[in-house]
């Protein structure tokens, strides 16, 4: 990955793959409009060729980008199901490149609670498994609710992150509100679990123009909570205002240790590569330091998935 004169070494910890025809209709319709043409216009077989493993890796090598993580995902109401079984699968493609955070079901918790906890620590004992991903909003469940906590129980146990999509998102069917996306509803876990690093996805992003004050949210939490980290994925806007403010103001305010970068593709082809070369301009035009690059692209990487 050059990055002026140097050449850096990447990781994308935010990759999603799947099957087209388990993510719900509505959902389907909304990702297959961002398809640019004419791979819109066979949307299945455009998105069956990047969310594989095989098709991951492929867009990771168009990319340069040398590892990547993938995302089980449980919200059969909003964005689909990915399953902890289907990550093996696909990560078994290449374990040297691939690995995974799995996840769980909540639809049905207070019957299934026990169970569905048991199966994530079954998960966590796959090799390459390194931590855990929750949506709230695509989940339907509280950021303060307790009953939930047991879920940080496991990652404590574990000694694992957690990732959390923090902000609204567009998806049909999404909770939007703040309970759900607004990342200071995460603050009694995130006290209450300091052994626990929770990395706030998209870092609020709410999807409207000016994103200033979610981000200074984010912000202040990893400012008093050591055990916050950043992930700067899917900012890019027709402005090219998002992820240049937010990779300024992060290193302005001394969290370059603490940001893990992730693109949330591969999407379509070639956004990975898009993302990654955003990514880049950014960090040079706000005079990261190749120190500072590399940690963001990949030392940060290692130190919270492979201690």
């Amino acid at each position: 990955m050059p990055y002026g004169d140097a050449t850096l070494d990447a990781a994308d910890m935010h990759l999603h793959f799947g099957e087209w025809g388990a993510i719900p209709p509505s959902t389907r319709t909304f990702l297959a409009g961002n398809f640019p043409f004419p791979l819109g216009l066979n949307s299945e077989q455009t998105a069956e060729g990047v969310v594989t493993g095989e098709g991951i890796l492929s867009q990771l090598d168009r990319a340069g980008v040398r590892r990547g993580l993938l995302f089980a995902v449980y919200a059969p109401r909003t964005v689909g199901v990915a399953t902890n079984e289907q990550a093996l699968v696909e990560m078994a493609v290449d374990p040297e490149r691939l690995l995974a955070l799995g996840s769980l079901r909540v639809d049905s918790w207070a019957r299934d609670r026990d169970l569905q906890l048991d199966a994530l620590r079954s998960m966590l004992d796959e090799p390459g498994v390194v931590g855990i991903k929750l949506a709230h909003a695509h989940m339907h469940f509280r950021m303060d609710d307790p009953d939930y906590f047991g879920i940080y129980d496991v990652a404590d146990e574990y000694g694992v992150p957690v990732y959390v999509h923090t902000g609204r998102s567009p998806f049909p069917g999404t909770a939007q509100e703040a309970p759900y996306t607004e990342a200071q509803f995460l603050e009694e876990a995130i006290t209450a679990y300091p052994d626990v690093p929770f990395i706030l996805g998209h870092l609020g992003h709410d999807f409207e123009p000016d994103f200033t004050e979610p981000l200074d949210v984010v912000l202040e939490l990893a400012q008093r909570h050591e055990n916050v980290w950043l992930e700067p994925s899917a900012l890019s806007d027709d402005a090219d205002f998002r992820l240049p403010y937010a990779m300024d103001r992060m290193r302005q305010d001394g969290l370059v240790d603490r940001i893990i970068w992730g693109s949330d593709g591969p999407q379509s082809p070639g956004f990975v590569d898009r993302y990654v070369d955003a990514t880049v301009e950014a960090m040079l035009a706000s005079d990261y330091s190749v120190d500072e690059a590399q940690a963001v692209l990949a030392g940060n990487f290692d130190r919270a998935f492979l201690p």
